[in-house]
């Protein structure tokens, strides 16, 4: 896998991304780098690699996981607190534009490669650090994963139904929004770089990006005292808005944030008399009444067909979705229209399909040019194209470094 770093016609193209990171925020974030034409270098220990590449199932003793999260990437091995390890870092550090980590703030620090020392190799570094709490702080020398940030920014205490425990989401909610907030701060940092020169440190902090997207909670409980609670599928903005059944055993979920669409959804539904109702007129009085409007509609949707259902919807213009697993995603039209998921030609596993890249540009797409590769397979490639001699390279071998 050669470098991609002459190839103009990606975005990124000509940027270097040093991927230190494991699991899925940091490794993520280069991901996404790496979609649209970033040379990523993933940088893995020697004898411990990215724990991603054994999460959920494997084929064939190979990760799918990793086949998704390592992407784009040339996969290399370093063993960062060996002495050859160190100085090797530097060297790549100097040809980069971004190293993205996440150890314990401290780590990087313990093996001479700082900021301080990182800067010094290559003023222009933009030195990405993702951690559970931040790089001060304290909890930041604590261990921390995605579901202690789902647990702390207030996600699980309003999710659920009222009368259940607080809920913890089945997949990295939290890891991926960092993910995308990260991939964000380094497009950032760089455009400040174009103006100043010189590198900086991102600081992310995992617990932080999914508080923001949780929306005006503390600006609520701040000026009213206002704490939300959990409302099951409904909500305290409007309604209706739930999943229901239909005839035949199938789950959609319908939406009226929009006060014109939860008109035609009463209409449709044969109660347009619950339209002249005076608290029909706001989205949060229509869901403090949210019992009646999904008696309304749940009875409706239960006398027909998931098809009938949905074609009635489309034909009123009212707001509704199947509620799909993955059988259903990859069978979706609109999904096929997209080419959300795709397919990938894989050297190990054959054609196998995943997540497309996140958003479509019209002059300079991002592409999956390969899927996640083999543990420490373009080690030599990459050294060698940094200028290491072969003789450089056994000597790394032999201190246990590779």
């Amino acid at each position: 896998m050669s470098s991609d770093r002459t190839n103009t016609g990606r975005p990124l193209s000509g940027l270097r991304v040093l991927d230190l990171a494991t699991l899925f925020a940091g490794p993520l974030a280069a991901t996404l780098l790496g979609d649209f034409g970033a040379d990523v270098v993933k940088v893995e220990h020697p004898a411990k690699p990215d724990p991603s590449r054994g999460h959920g199932p494997a084929k064939h003793g190979v990760g799918l996981w990793w086949k998704l999260l390592g992407r784009n990437k040339r996969t290399i091995t370093l063993d960062l607190s060996k002495p050859g390890g160190r100085s090797t870092l530097l060297r790549l550090a100097a040809t980069a534009d971004v190293v993205i980590e996440n150890f314990r703030p401290g780590t990087l620090e313990k093996w001479d490669l700082g900021w301080d020392e990182l800067s010094a190799a290559n003023p222009r570094l933009i030195l990405t650090r993702v951690t559970a709490f931040g790089q001060f702080g304290p909890y930041a020398h604590r261990p921390g994963f995605g579901t202690l940030a789902e647990a702390m920014s207030g996600f699980a205490a309003i999710t659920g139904e009222p009368d259940a425990p607080p809920t913890l989401p089945p997949f990295g909610l939290a890891d991926s929004i960092a993910a995308l907030a990260t991939a964000y701060a380094v497009m950032t940092a760089l455009a400040a770089r174009e103006r100043t020169g010189a590198g900086q440190v991102v600081d992310m902090a995992i617990i932080e990006p999914i508080l923001t997207v949780l929306g005006p909670q503390p600006t609520w409980y701040d000026q009213l005292g206002y704490v939300q609670a959990r409302t099951g599928n409904r909500s305290a903005n409007n309604a209706p808005r739930n999943t229901y059944r239909t005839a035949d055993g199938s789950w959609v979920a319908v939406s009226t944030s929009a006060q014109s669409v939860a008109e035609r959804v009463m209409r449709l539904v044969g109660r347009p008399e619950l339209i002249d109702e005076p608290w029909f007129a706001t989205g949060a009085d229509r869901a403090a009444h949210a019992d009646v409007l999904d008696e309304a509609v749940g009875r409706w949707i239960a006398a027909r067909t998931r098809t009938d259902v949905l074609a009635a919807f489309e034909k009123a213009e009212a707001a509704i979705a199947e509620i799909q697993d993955v059988r259903g995603v990859l069978a979706d039209p609109q999904y096929q229209a997209l080419d959300t998921v795709t397919t990938v030609d894989d050297p190990e596993l054959g054609p196998l399909r995943m997540q497309n890249v996140l958003f479509r540009l019209s002059a300079t797409p991002g592409a999956i040019r390969w899927a996640g590769r083999p543990h420490g397979a373009d080690t030599e490639a990459v050294l060698t194209e940094l200028g290491l001699t072969p003789d450089e390279l056994r000597a790394l071998h032999e201190e246990g470094a590779l």
